[in-house]
């Protein structure tokens, strides 16, 4: 599927796709768009996608971009969009070959999309969503105008860290439904009854929900605890509970949607870009390349899995790790019987010749997300033969040093990195703090400290939502303190104080 092709471009896509498909891939159908320099900056200024709600935060990406390519320091080669159908785009300067490398690349990204569980709750038509995004934002700014809705916005791009990103899995509360269920034959205490769209507000007029938010606050306020548990998705509780214009509460509700839609492809940037890179490398070489390619393909193929001081790159470890596990698979190097086994000359030469490394690499790449990848495949072997360390900056020398080679710390850093993303755990506690409605929030410490700027900013953020004064538990130096916005200024202080 593709549109605006070139006749030797769709000649190429065919060829492609069809080693895609004999390969046992199974994608989303996907469209390419063919871009020239500026307008792929522009569109992955925009995370991707060409429609959006307008914020200069868009503008200074798209400057950042241009700049780099300007300067050579990056290139844009490609981007693929999780949706159904995939979108993707190709750079028009690259040359045939490269156009042949990024069309593979994208059918292994679009195949894990469709397959990996991570994003099976995310919006398959994203697209569409972004664009009635864009549509309610505008209607916004011309009722209330640009500056006041580019401002919210800015506070709620602030925000949006504060979700519950493993929501997709687990149910943590009750919906409101039951949760304040009417007694003694009341009807139920719900905030909005179920309608079509074009008969919302009928159904549901402002004079009613009225009503339902009064009577909710009033049962809210008669529990002992509210929430009666920790809330992990903030902005949630915030949609809900917060007290804010129409118009705001529709843009954090954006917000928050966009939000858990990127949320797979941070959990899985390692294993993505690994399979991605595994496919295009196994079509390319076993079946795609010309002989006069070979050397172009080989320059730019290493370029893409480089490794440069202080970095990850997650293309070249998540491909290493997909083909160690077609290896060890293929060769019968797991279970109880090789993990036994003492002889490191015998386990050197351990071939079984199972023949199962195929099907277990389109296993993981179902059901694994990057820390559970690398938790579970990521061996003492591996980062042996990949020659993989932590490092630390070393002020008497003002660089950064290799700090250790064993194998627990090594494996232990990088899940610390993969753990929430590398986000703080934070929960709302309690919406009435100090008995005078105040907001308060816990820091769950597990090894991730709060950045003070970040933290200052963010209580900021949260007072211009809930518009009283906002509360955070954490830890500073190992030493539990809370830090407080009242509106007028941030404090600092002891847990076991009163602020």
């Amino acid at each position: 599927m593709s549109t605006r092709l070139t006749p030797e471009l769709e000649a190429i896509r065919r060829e492609v796709e069809g080693y895609a498909q004999e390969y046992g891939l199974d994608y989303f159908p996907v469209i390419f768009e063919v871009l020239d320099w500026n307008q792929i900056n522009m569109v992955a200024a925009y995370g991707g996608f060409p429609n959006r709600y307008p914020h200069w935060r868009f503008g200074m990406e798209y400057e950042q971009l241009s700049k780099s390519y300007a300067y050579g320091l990056s290139k844009i080669y490609e981007m693929v969009i999780n949706n159904d159908p995939s979108y993707a785009y190709l750079l028009h300067s690259n040359a045939e070959v490269d156009q042949k490398l990024v069309m593979a690349h994208v059918y292994g990204h679009s195949d894990f999309f469709k397959n990996n569980i991570y994003f099976g709750q995310t919006n398959r038509k994203m697209m569409d969503e972004m664009a009635n995004h864009k549509t309610r934002v505008k209607k916004m700014i011309d009722k209330h105008g640009m500056e006041a809705v580019e401002n919210f916005i800015e506070v709620a791009l602030s925000l949006e860290n504060l979700i519950d990103t493993h929501a997709a899995g687990i149910r943590r509360r009750r919906p409101v439904e039951d949760d304040l269920s009417g007694e003694n034959g009341e009807r139920p205490l719900v905030s909005k009854l179920k309608s079509k769209d074009y008969m919302d507000k009928f159904i549901n007029p402002k004079e009613f929900l009225e009503e339902q938010r009064l009577r909710l606050e009033e049962a809210k306020m008669q529990k002992k605890n509210f929430p009666e548990s920790p809330e992990r998705d903030v902005l949630l509780f915030l949609v809900e509970n917060a007290p804010m214009e129409r118009w705001q509460r529709d843009i954090l509700e954006i917000i928050r949607e966009e939000a858990y839609y990127f949320v797979p492809q941070m959990q899985t940037k390692i294993m993505n870009e690994g399979w991605a890179s595994y496919w295009h490398s196994t079509i390319m070489t076993q079946r795609a390349l010309k002989p006069s390619e070979f050397i172009d393909y080989a320059d730019h193929h290493s370029g893409t899995l480089a490794t440069s001081p202080g970095r990850l790159n997650p293309y070249k470890i998540g491909i290493e790790l997909f083909r160690d596990i077609e290896d060890r698979w293929n060769k019968g190097k797991f279970g109880k019987e090789y993990d036994d086994c003492d002889d490191m000359v015998e386990k050197k030469r351990w071939n079984k010749n199972l023949g199962q490394g195929r099907q277990k690499i389109f296993e993981v790449r179902k059901i694994y997300s990057d820390l559970t990848f690398i938790d579970t495949f990521l061996t003492e072997d591996f980062c042996r033969e990949h020659k993989l360390f932590t490092f630390a900056y070393n002020p008497n020398k003002q660089a950064y040093e290799i700090a250790s080679r064993e194998f627990k710390t090594v494996k232990g850093k990088l899940l610390d990195a993969l753990t929430n993303r590398g986000q703080p755990f934070i929960s709302v506690t309690n919406a009435n703090y100090q008995n005078r409605g105040e907001l308060y929030l816990v820091h769950e410490h597990h090894g991730i400290d709060l950045r003070p700027d970040y933290a200052e900013e963010t209580l900021k953020n949260l007072h211009i939502v809930w518009k009283r004064p906002v509360a955070i538990e954490t830890k500073v130096d190992g030493t539990e303190k809370i830090l407080y916005y009242d509106g007028k200024a941030y404090q600092e202080s002891d847990k076991n104080r009163e602020v």
